[in-house]
């Protein structure tokens, strides 16, 4: 079998701080990147390019695949590096926007120094959407797999890699067939199937072409079209993020958190706040909400949970509530643990008291935290199983983390402290 080739490594200077693919990639943005086992490497097909990245401290490098008897040019690398600036949001300094928001949020400024480089990724507007249709009641891990099933039985093929085959993602008119529904069925994606289905008949058939590109932010468009000003921000948004996300809401399973996931990571509006029940958790824990009016999660709730967010870190709130909500993952935990325990490790303060005696006092904390599976990771809704997937059980959580400290306080002559 004839097979292509990846390019030599380039490199694009970024740092951790600026850009983390490990983190950014596995925060439930984007779910069919593919970790090369037993290495750094990330692989993945965007706008019809199979890339592959990898990061150290100072430089992300990239190579594209080549397929066999395929030309390359200048044009082609430019090309590349391009889709690369713009899949990951890079024109922004994510530095200035996390001094900002710490200075805005004490909370934020708690758990950002731990998961510095997320970056809001800028998708294709139709893979976000039938991604995050897929998202409904489900975890990180099965939508990774349903979206996998898209691919390769619906997509483009690109080429094969290490015995792994990478397709594209399919396009609208490629899940119309009247067959789709059924054998999405077949393959375990229960009642989304029909949801998927149908919003690809609408956006193949019933809008025109370019319809879902067209509620993008001008300020972040889709990849080659040119910016433009997106307009006055107000305390729920701006004009066009509110059309955007009233317009996603006609389609079949969209809900107001998938569809503010869409405008967040496939449409680029900053402004957009997905709450689903981690985030509400994340509201309730640390900004005061779950009193009063603000009891339960519905649909006021939602909108106050947004605006606030919004009134706190402006038109980017999307941007740092993602960061928030990464730090909530388990599947992140054992940063947060490992960052306390090093902080926390032994904290001895010495206090001198008369002419004889000092008081020592030492505080040691613990952090335990045992590995939890990717696969245990929920979009927050898994609660909410429909009957159609009544079959599926329930995941055990394979981790727990805790913390304890003990303070000793006692008493120490000089002559002996000296010794």
């Amino acid at each position: 079998m004839t097979v292509g080739a990846f390019s030599e490594w380039r490199k694009l200077p970024v740092s951790l701080s600026e850009l983390c693919i490990n983190t950014t990639l596995r925060c439930g943005q984007s779910f069919r990147w593919h970790n090369v086992p037993n290495s750094d490497e990330w692989r993945c097909v965007l706008h019809g390019k199979l890339l592959s990245l990898k990061q150290d401290p100072t430089y992300l490098y990239y190579r594209t695949y080549r397929p066999p008897k395929s030309d390359t040019n200048d044009n082609d690398d430019t090309t590349t590096l391009n889709l690369i600036k713009h899949y990951f949001n890079l024109t922004a300094n994510l530095t200035d926007f996390y001094a900002q928001w710490s200075s805005q949020d004490p909370n934020f400024k708690k758990k950002a120094p731990q998961f510095t480089g997320i970056r809001i990724l800028r998708q294709d507007a139709w893979e976000a959407l039938i991604s995050f249709i897929c998202s409904s009641n489900n975890n990180i891990s099965r939508i990774s797999q349903m979206v996998e099933k898209l691919c390769i039985h619906y997509g483009s093929f690109i080429g094969t890699v290490d015995d792994r085959a990478y397709h594209d993602f399919p396009t609208p008119e490629a899940l119309t067939g009247a067959e789709v529904e059924g054998r999405l069925r077949g393959l375990g994606f229960g009642y989304r199937a029909k949801y998927i289905y149908q919003t690809a008949v609408i956006v193949a058939k019933e809008r025109e072409k370019g319809w879902l590109d067209g509620l993008c932010n001008p300020e972040s468009p889709a990849f080659g079209v040119e910016p433009g000003f997106g307009g006055d921000m107000k305390p729920e948004g701006r004009d066009g993020y509110r059309e955007a996300h009233e317009k996603l809401l006609e389609l079949q399973g969209v809900g107001p958190k998938v569809a503010d996931c869409v405008s967040l990571m496939g449409l680029g509006w900053g402004e957009s706040v997905p709450v689903d029940t981690h985030v509400w958790q994340i509201a309730q824990r640390d900004y005061k909400f779950g009193k009063g009016a603000h009891k339960t999660l519905n649909k006021a709730t939602y909108d106050a949970v947004g605006n606030h967010f919004r009134k706190l870190w402006g038109k980017e709130a999307g941007w740092a509530h993602s960061v928030l909500f990464t730090a909530d993952l388990r599947t992140f935990s054992d940063r947060l643990a490992s960052s306390k325990k090093s902080k926390l490790d032994v904290d001895v303060n010495v206090k001198e008291e008369k002419d004889d005696d000092v008081e020592v006092e030492a505080k040691v904390t613990t952090a335990v935290a045992l590995k939890r599976s990717a696969s245990d990771e929920g979009d927050g809704d898994e609660k909410k199983v429909k009957a159609e997937d009544d079959k599926e059980t329930k995941e055990e959580l394979n981790g727990i983390v805790n913390a304890s400290q003990t303070t000793t306080t006692r008493r120490m002559s000089k002559r002996l402290r000296s010794r």
